[in-house]
This record gives C-alpha cells, structure tokens and sequence, in this order.
C-alpha cells in the first residue's frame, strides 16, 4: 500500500478569557518601519490601558524584532504566520498608527472568524487615520465584516464606549445618517441630459487607462477588476514601470531643459539645495521631466485616456519619484511636449488625466470628472487626496487633505504659487521634487468610486476649500508632511466621524467650481453620469440635486 506524507494541521492556541489580540501591520520599506516604531508602540499603550480599565487584557500577536529595529508585520507571508498563532474566534485588532500595506494582513483577516476592530489615533503625522481607511476599504471589497474606531489616545468617553460596545457586541456601529441614495433626477434638466449622454458615450467610444503596474503599496481596494470596469466602457493597458524608465533614457536633455525653463518662466519655485541624499537636486528634477514626457510618449502610443504610476514601489530604487510629472499631466496648462518626431504635440491645452498611485477607483472618477467638467466649460483639473487628518478651526471642523507628493498647479492658483520639495528620504531614497503649494479658497465637489457587496458605488458630496491664516496652515504642515501639496476643506453637513465611519478609500477625490451654483450643477451631472453606467450613487451631507 502507498503512504504519503500528510501536511500536520495547524494547531492554533486556545482562546484566553478577556483577551483581545491585537496586530500591527507596517510598511514594506524598513527606513519607514522603524522611523514610525516610536509612535505605533505609544498607541498600542494607549489602547492597552483603556481595554485594562474596561476588564480585558492584551495579547500581541507578533513580538518586536530587534534586529529590524520595529515590530510591525511587514510583509504578507510574515502576516501568514503570524495569524496562524491567533485563536480563530478571538477579539482581534488591528492597531494603525501609520501607514500601513493592507495585504499584509489581508489573507489572515479573511479567514479569521471572530469580531475584527481597526483602531486609529487621531494624528496626521504617519499617518495612521490614512492606514485605517485603506484598510477598511480593502475589507469591505473583501466582503469581512469589520468595525473601526479613533482617538487621540483613546482616553476620551467616546472612545471609550465605541471599546465597550465592541467588546461586548463584537460590533460597532457609527451614525450614517448624512447617507442617503441618489433621488430620481428629472430626466430634463440640462445637467442630467448631460451626464446621461457622456456616459453613453463612453460605453460605446469606449475609453483605455494605462496601469502602469498594479496594486501600489498594499491598497488592495485600489484594484478594480475587469468585470466591474468594462461594463462601463474602460479598459485596462497593463503597462510595465520598466518600460517608462526605458523611455526616459530616450528623452533627450534638450527637451527636458525645454520643461525647465517652461516652468522658470510661470515663475515656480524650487527649493534646491545640493546634498543629494537629502536634498532636492537638478539632477532629480531633469529626471522627473523626462518622465513627464516619457509618460505623454507612452500614453499617445497607447491611445491612453488617463493614466497612472505605481508611485513608490517599483520606481523608488530606479529614478527619482514621479510626483512632479504626476501634477504637471494633471494639468490644462502645461509643458508642451511633441511627439518623437516632433510632428504634433501631445494632449494639446488639456490635462492627462493621471491617477495617482495606480488607484483604479481614481481613474473612473477622473476620467468621468475630467469629461463632466470639460463639457461644462469649467476648468477640468481634478486630483485626489489622503484624507489625512482634521481638526477645529473658528467654529467649523476643516481637513487636512494631502496628497503624497504633487496636486495640479491651477488647484494652487497656477504655478506662480506652487513650489517643488525634495520628498523624504524616508521614502524616496532617490529624491524627486514635488509639485507642492496650498490649495486655493473655492467651492469643490468630492467625491470617491470604491466596491462594495461586489459592486461599484460612488460616494458624492460638496464643500468648500477655506482660506487659512499662514500661521495655521504652517501647524497643520507641521503636523503633517510639510513637503506636501495641502487642501483645507470643509465637507458640507459630514461630520468628522461620519466621515471617517463611511469613506471607503483612504483617497478623495476633488475637482473644484467657479461658484456653489456651478458646483451644484457639476455634481448633479456627474450623478446622472454614473447612474446611467450603473453604479449605486449615494449622496452624502448637504447636497442639492432639485
């Protein structure tokens, strides 16, 4: 008789009465993994001493590595192992005081069955409000059910009671009551006859976005599959990172010495200095803009209609980082760039539609922004953001939004207001400038695409951009990444928490309006135009569509 040797089943612990277990998923580059350490083990503090004081003891999942110097989960086969030692009923939670890479937890969180919470401290500087989201987001397309809780150091009542419920419940639930689904529009109204047209369109013309590598660091809820998108008429052009940094080593210096002094004379400022190691360099810029004209080169080869960069991963070793190319596609006035040959230029007078950090919910809603905006003769800039952080000021609540490295120079009011930074070191071991400056005061509409139960949804609200003191904005940077592009935004009838409960994406997207009537008028075609791709169209806060 045959014998075979049989695999030993895995043999998880018992469940510890009053305990909840806890995990900590980090980065994939280890120079962010231990610079954030400090603040990831001040948090799990934090939450330890309130889960003491409400009779439950902690259990952490995964030990600290001395020899990497932290002691998050950074990678997916170590997150594997990790919740093979966790008992599969147990009060689980996931601690975010950073930015974290949502896969490395993603396979343990599928299969385990007991109640799962992901908590975040209210604090923008890693920032671990931006990991909750991202990761919620990736769970809820997941299908695993799940509840999400923040605090500055979960000392406050609120806190407190979000832990309590949990723990006795298994569940928690927030107020959503500034959700409510998208009315019967009247089919008459111009806006609508408008939004419905450009969608039918786009199905039958169709439209191509170039992917250039998927799946950037972690966000699993960035990835849309191909049956969700072609049914609206986009298709995917998977592009290989390889081939834009091949490109760029055909760009001529003469050209990108062309970008240079189109920028020089807009007036955009530089802040160079000249250790490259940590320092923005000309030698980092030029590079960026031959990836701005690779990327125009490959997107008109391609008969691309937007396209994205992976952004860290992949290209952070290889050439300087791709933000300023990033906000310079994204907008109408920009370098003219020609063809090989120089027979015609590129994307003449209009943005290229870029989704930053391959964010396929991005691409959708900018590529239908981008259309929307530019039928209605309003400017067609449109980017996204973190939703980074927030905080009170003179009686109304504004976020930091921050986008991780280059906005669309006219959302700073032009390039005379914009200025480029070198990007950490932390993160960019190779430099690049960004694409920085305050976003300027005016009325937006925000919006985000995102999967849920199997199916495509957009959350869409208004608001408005504030104008800042300089002293307040410079502690909201401080606070932050000061190297980074920033937007004051107020969100119209959505609180804080009922924002951070719902959103479904650590990105959002913004596109601004001359006027509130304009930006009413915008929002109710962009409403109309995906209603009629079919997607579930919720509107959220204060939001006029009579």
């Amino acid at each position: 008789m045959t014998s075979y040797t049989m695999p030993t089943p895995t043999r998880r612990p018992a469940l510890r009465e009053a305990t909840a277990y806890t995990v900590a998923s980090g980065d994939l580059r280890p120079s962010a993994n231990v610079t954030c350490w400090p603040v990831q083990q001040q948090l799990e503090t934090h939450l330890a001493a309130a889960l003491k004081d409400l009779g439950f003891s902690v259990q952490r999942a995964h030990d600290f590595d001395p020899v990497k110097g932290h002691g998050f989960i950074d990678s997916q086969r170590y997150g594997i192992e990790v919740f093979k030692t966790i008992p599969v009923d147990a009060p689980l939670i996931v601690v975010d005081a950073v930015w974290q890479y949502s896969h490395h937890v993603l396979a343990g969180l599928r299969t385990h069955r007991g109640p799962i919470l992901i908590v975040a401290n209210w604090s923008g500087e890693f920032p671990g409000l931006v990991g909750l989201l991202n990761l919620s987001a990736s769970l809820t397309k997941a299908g695993v059910a799940h509840s999400t809780l923040w605090s500055a150091d979960f000392t406050d009542a609120w806190a407190r009671e979000g832990l309590r419920t949990w723990l006795a419940e298994g569940s928690l639930t927030h107020d959503l009551s500034h959700v409510r689904d998208l009315p019967v529009l009247e089919a008459t109204r111009p806006e609508v006859e408008l939004g419905v047209a450009l969608a039918q369109q786009l199905r039958d013309d169709k439209a191509v976005i170039g992917v250039f590598d998927e799946g950037c660091m972690g966000m699993y809820n960035a990835i849309v599959d191909d049956e969700l998108l072609n049914p609206l008429g986009i298709f995917k052009e998977r592009l290989s990172q390889s081939a834009l940094v091949a490109e760029m080593n055909r760009v001529g210096d003469d050209e990108a010495q062309a970008v240079r002094e189109w920028l020089d004379a807009r007036g955009f400022t530089f802040h160079f200095g000249s250790d490259d190691a940590s320092e923005l360099t000309e030698a980092q810029v030029h590079s960026q803009f031959k990836m701005y004209i690779a990327a125009l080169r490959i997107s008109d080869d391609f008969g691309l209609d937007a396209v994205g960069i992976q952004y860290q991963q992949g290209l952070k070793d290889t050439v300087p980082a791709s933000d300023l190319a990033e906000g310079l596609l994204n907008n109408a006035d920009r370098p003219p760039v020609s063809t090989r040959d120089g027979s015609r230029e590129l994307y003449a007078g209009r943005p290229l539609p870029h989704f930053n950090e391959v964010d396929e919910g991005v691409a959708v809603d900018a590529l239908v922004t981008n259309r929307i905006w530019t039928a209605m003769g309003l400017d067609p800039e449109t980017t996204l953001h973190d939703i980074r952080w927030g905080d009170d000021y003179d009686g109304e609540f504004v976020w930091v939004f921050e986008i991780s490295g280059a906005v669309p120079a006219a959302h700073n009011g032009g390039y005379d207001k914009s200025w480029s930074m070198r990007q950490p070191p932390m993160y960019f071991p190779l430099g690049g400038g960004t694409l920085s400056g305050v976003s300027k005061a005016g009325e937006i509409v925000w919006s985000r695409v995102f999967i849920m139960d199997g199916a495509l949804h957009v959350d869409l609200g208004r608001g408005h951009v504030a104008a800042l003191p300089p002293e307040e904005t410079r502690r909201r940077l401080d606070a932050t990444t000061p190297q980074w592009p920033i937007m004051h935004a107020v969100l119209h009838g959505v609180g804080r928490d009922q924002l951070m409960a719902r959103h479904k994406a650590n990105h959002v997207q913004v596109a601004y309006a001359p006027d509130a009537p304009s930006a009413d008028n915008a929002l109710v075609a962009k409403a109309a135009f995906f209603r009629e791709l079919g997607l579930a169209v919720h509107l959220c806060g204060d939001v006029s569509v009579r």
